[in-house]
């Protein structure tokens, strides 16, 4: 996906101006004549002629571009010179065109409340504090007046929504957002981070790859060592989603020149994190289980309970993976205590997930079945690999309890899911798909299924 820049953006917004003001109507004729009118509105004619060209300047526009009906090249120049005063209306439309406020154009002052309601906001999303973020974030994007203002709006309410577990409500404000900055999303990390991260919730994982890999490429050059680690521990997970594991591995190893003399317990912590995903994803379960440990022997020495929860969750995934279900359970209890009121809608439902698969191993199925749906209801929307994964153990919940239709729709339902990203996952749903279809004496379609098992073993070896 090729990178899109941000500078110049403003010159795709739609003319908003209808018709000329009185002030402009003088532009038309000849006004050389006319007296100039005393305004209270703006701080001194000449200084505001300065500011907008200086503005023009740094956006790079010509007075031809920056004109719009009403408000031709002449009279800009006009006004450039301090022989005019524009009206309020005119330095609104202007200021929105070249990203600063109109009170910056007519006294050279920004708007100081607008700032200190991002500022409010954000302090409020840090702390957690996400409905009165909501309000704070809503209300500066109603009264934004520069692009600048309003993508920071955005940005927040799209983090908000990632964390409120709506990865595609996140993507559309993130987005927007980027469509209108002046910046390159590369050398924004918080925000590239969230953007990514959703497009990675719902599979979208070329988008989400590239995001990050831009992002890592724009730290290295910076020669910022902390968010060169972030963005490839990012990326080395993405390519482990895709199955591409080789390119993962050698990320993985870059990642320790990229920072190696790092004693940050999360640092190694997330390295670990990775390498005991990457181990998983290949089926060395017992390697994965070593990796999944370190990870979490190190969190637990730390005061980040959010990811000291994931890694519970992880190791708890592995345990089952290695048919270990009573340790499992152990593990997700103590996850979802850290967890508490941190977590998202889509954390608590990855946490039930990994209890209904313990479930099931220990037998108990109607409690997995309840578990499992639960879990694949709230992920449905955003991780279709996941609530894939939920669908296809609510049907061996039903294939255990003899009731193979239901099963069969189960698993068709969860190869649909899963289709999008073949793996292991997707593998196992078609080999229980074919043992229920077999037993319903429906022995061609059966063979037709694993035929399509085998066709992804070998493409994802």
């Amino acid at each position: 996906m090729a990178t899109r820049r941000f500078t110049g953006t403003f010159l795709s917004l739609d003319c908003r101006w209808t018709g000329p003001g009185p002030e402009e109507r003088r532009s038309i004729g000849n006004d050389r004549d006319l007296p100039r009118r005393k305004s209270t509105h703006v701080d001194d004619p000449r200084a505001v002629g300065l500011r907008l060209r200086e503005a023009r300047a740094r956006a790079s526009l010509s007075q031809r571009e920056l004109s719009f009906p009403g408000c031709s090249p002449a009279y800009i120049s006009r006004i450039e010179a301090g022989d005019r005063i524009p009206s309020l209306q005119l330095l609104r439309e202007m200021g929105r065109r070249l990203g600063v406020s109109e009170d910056y154009l007519a006294t050279g002052a920004e708007r100081h409340d607008e700032k200190a309601l991002l500022l409010e906001a954000e302090i409020s999303l840090r702390l957690e504090e996400r409905e009165l973020a909501a309000e704070l974030y809503a209300e500066a994007l109603k009264g934004a007046t520069t692009s600048d203002e309003r993508s920071l709006a955005l940005v927040g309410l799209g983090q908000l929504a990632y964390r409120d577990g709506k990865p595609r409500e996140a993507i559309a404000h993130l987005e927007e957002a980027r469509s209108i900055a002046r910046t390159d999303l590369a050398d924004q990390p918080g925000w590239a981070d969230t953007l990514g991260r959703a497009y990675a919730s719902i599979d979208q994982l070329e988008a989400a790859s590239g995001i990050f890999e831009r992002s890592l490429k724009a730290a290295e050059e910076r020669n910022d060592p902390i968010e060169a680690v972030r963005f490839a521990v990012l990326l080395a997970n993405a390519y482990i989603d895709k199955t591409e594991f080789d390119a993962a591995e050698q990320l993985l190893e870059r990642i320790l020149t990229l920072a190696p003399d790092s004693r940050d317990p999360i640092f190694r912590a997330r390295l670990y994190w990775s390498q005991s995903r990457l181990h998983a994803a290949r089926g060395d379960h017992p390697r994965a289980a070593r990796y999944a440990r370190k990870a979490l022997n190190l969190l637990e020495l730390t005061e980040h309970t959010y990811y000291t929860a994931q890694a519970h969750q992880l190791l708890a995934h592995i345990e089952l993976d290695r048919r270990r279900p009573e340790e499992a359970i152990e593990l997700l209890e103590k996850g979802l205590a850290l967890l508490a009121d941190g977590g998202t809608p889509i954390d608590i439902a990855l946490f039930k997930l990994e209890q209904a698969r313990a479930l099931i191993q220990l037998e108990r199925h109607e409690e997995a079945a309840s578990l499992a749906m639960d879990a694949s209801g709230l992920l449905a929307d955003a991780a279709p690999l996941d609530a894939g994964r939920g669908y296809a153990l609510v049907g061996e919940v039903f294939a255990e309890l003899g009731d193979p239709r239901k099963a069969l729709e189960l698993y068709e339902l969860a190869a649909e899911m899963l289709s999008s990203h073949p793996s292991r996952y997707l593998v196992e749903v078609y080999e229980k798909l074919a043992q229920v279809l077999e037993a319903e004496g429906q022995k061609d379609e059966a063979l037709d299924v694993l035929k399509k098992a085998v066709a992804i073993q070998t493409q994802t070896a």
